[in-house]
């Protein structure tokens, strides 16, 4: 196994369970781990078991491919694979609130909600349900969560971690993790079967022999500078940020291209538009926050120019929050430009004293990799945040000293946009986007906004954002046993995957869709790996 995140874990647990050795190759120090499960919501999906099987295939076909609905002439998938891919889904998804609680009968969960996509094929029928993570009564945990935080105090993804660890632990018999040693290549035989992996120990590389198999489970590619020129679209550096692991650099990826691995639809992302931090970066690349106050009462956002470009509360409410960064990486084919990014949210002081601009529960403002105060003021202090005494001020601000803006604000474009917003709040409605009066928190689905509300209270101020969100969706070419594909649609024999470095969801996301195949795929994965005859037995 390379990588020990959410997909990892159990994939090593699946191949445990049926009867293999298994060494799980990790680049981070055991005290300093953190993966993008931990940092994660802890949201996954976990059908009914008694929901109709033939509409759970229809309604994860919308989501994964999106081949079955009348407004599509081609999917997302492969249609060589897709269908094994849904089977082989609906047979394992269902069980994932049982799965987990077979690992700790401590561990607890909350049911969220149903299906995202209500109008898709299945949706009614398939008993689809998601599912908080925790270890107490709280969805969210407490503020500033930290890894070695008590078990029984954690909730999110650090306890769906915490329970995956539990599940390790009682197998370590079975199960060895190796930190400190990250994955560098893969050892394949003269007939093009994988049978170990090149790995760095210290200052030396060691091979490491895999008796039946590899299992890529090294997420994304969220922090490697060449794929995210080559594959996200717009700006790949300056236009994008993410608030997951800065351990995510698609060395799984990498090392399955060196192997002939196809890829697939690489340049998807579980997204919308965030804050980045200028002050911390890996690399040329700023780190990113979720930034769910983005749409809610009292924000409003607007374009390099000063414009709306659409309904605010898209950008963070379910389902559309995972993929409205497609408007923040919109290029204007006849000035060539990419006008919404940056983009900039707009609030006043009241908005500034009501709380947080960004999670502090959470990802990476949560684990101390950002530091935000709860009262923003520190974002002040530090630019974060661009602050005026006058809309006119503000816009001006942004004009000369954001690097990023270019100068294209105009402050009599966005006094103009700020006039409109009010007859917004004078009469409850958008007539240019529909944005409707009731906005809806991004974690727990409830409703925190009941109206508009005015930004008129001094001083103003404005949070530039960018596309981006938890991690990167495409990559390596799968199968439904977790089989990587090469060019010629055939398997690389003994080599597997599992996690966001195959996703499944090519052409919608779900929230915790990640999270429910890092259970599923790592399952399918391990069993498979293990089920293989040991290369050197035949």
């Amino acid at each position: 196994m390379v990588g020990y995140g959410g997909a990892g874990a159990c994939a090593a647990i699946a191949a445990a369970d049926a009867g293999a050795k298994v060494l799980v190759l990790e680049k981070n120090a055991e005290d300093k781990h953190l993966c993008n499960t931990v940092m994660s919501g802890g949201i996954y999906h976990s059908p009914d078991p008694d929901g109709d099987k033939e509409a759970l295939k229809q309604y994860l076909k919308a989501m994964f491919s999106g081949e079955n609905l009348d407004t599509k002439a081609e999917g997302e998938q492969s249609p060589l694979f897709v269908d094994d891919i849904v089977e082989k889904f609906a047979e394992y998804s269902p069980k994932n609130v049982e799965f987990m609680q077979s690992l700790d009968p401590d561990y607890k969960v909350i049911e969220r909600g149903g299906a995202a996509f209500p109008d898709f094929p299945g949706a009614k029928e398939s008993g689809y349900k998601s599912y908080n993570s925790t270890y107490g009564k709280s969805a969210t945990g407490p503020d500033y969560p930290t890894l070695d935080l008590p078990k029984e105090d954690t909730a999110a993804g650090l306890a769906f971690f915490n329970c995956l660890k539990t599940g390790i632990a009682a197998r370590a018999d079975n199960i060895t993790i190796a930190y400190e040693t990250p994955g560098k290549s893969l050892i394949m035989d003269d007939e093009g079967a994988v049978i170990g992996v090149v790995a760095t120990q210290g200052d030396k590389d060691i091979r490491v022999k895999a008796g039946k198999g590899v299992i890529l489970t090294t997420g994304g590619y969220e922090y490697n500078e060449e794929m995210r020129r080559a594959f996200l679209e717009g700006q790949g550096i300056t236009g994008w940020a993410f608030y997951g692991t800065l351990s995510n650099t698609g060395d799984g990826i990498r090392m399955g291209c060196e192997a002939g691995a196809q890829l697939a639809k690489v340049g998807k992302a579980a997204s919308r538009l965030i804050w980045s931090c200028p002050d911390v970066q890996v690399g040329p690349m700023n780190v990113g926050s979720i930034t769910d106050s983005v749409g809610g009462a009292g924000t409003i956002v607007v374009n390099s120019e000063g414009r709306r470009f659409m309904d605010e509360t898209l950008i963070t409410k379910d389902p559309s929050r995972y993929f409205s960064y497609k408007n923040a990486v919109h290029m204007d084919i006849v000035t060539l430009e990419f006008p919404n990014t940056p983009a900039y949210m707009i609030i006043d002081e009241t908005k500034r004293k009501a709380g947080p601009l960004v999670n502090t529960t959470l990802s990476t403002c949560g684990f101390g990799i950002i530091d935000w105060d709860k009262d923003n003021q520190n974002a002040i202090d530090n630019g974060w945040l661009i602050k005026a005494d006058s809309i006119e001020e503000l816009a001006q601000k942004i004009r000369d000293t954001h690097e990023l803006n270019e100068g294209r604000m105009d402050p009599a474009v966005l006094a103009a946009t700020m006039e409109q917003y009010q007859k917004m709040v004078d009469t409850g409605a958008d007539e240019e986007f529909g944005r409707t009066s009731a906005t809806k928190n991004a974690l727990t689905g409830e409703v925190v906004d009941p109206g508009f509300q005015a930004i008129s209270t001094p001083p103003f101020y404005a949070m530039p954002l960018v596309a981006g969100g938890p991690n990167t969706k495409g990559g390596l070419q799968a199968d439904g046993d977790r089989r990587v594909i090469d060019w010629n649609n055939e398997p690389i024999p003994r080599l597997y995957t599992a996690g966001e470095i195959s996703s499944c969801f090519k052409f919608v996301y779900q929230g915790g869709g990640n999270v429910t195949e890092c259970i599923v795929c790592g399952r399918i994965a391990g069993e498979n790996a293990a089920a293989e005859t040991a290369w050197d037995a035949k």
